[in-house]
């Protein structure tokens, strides 16, 4: 027998602050996922880059929070 899978979410789990901060990361790069036709029938696919301006900042934001310590 198949199983089904039910789409409802627990409103317990909406009231989650973790829930809530990865369901927020995960829609805040939704966009950037690609699926590839070549994988289509495993489900596979890539995350596109921001581009290297983002690394930048996500490296000068860490470095400056280890100077500050």
């Amino acid at each position: 027998m198949p199983s089904t899978v039910n789409p409802t979410i627990d409103p317990q789990l909406l009231e989650d602050p973790v829930f809530q901060r990865v369901l927020a990361d995960s829609l805040s790069i939704q966009d950037r996922f690609s699926a590839e036709p070549v994988f289509a029938r495993t489900g596979r696919g890539f995350l596109k880059s921001e581009g290297v301006e983002v690394l930048e900042e996500i490296k000068s934001q860490e470095n400056s929070k280890e100077a500050s310590l």
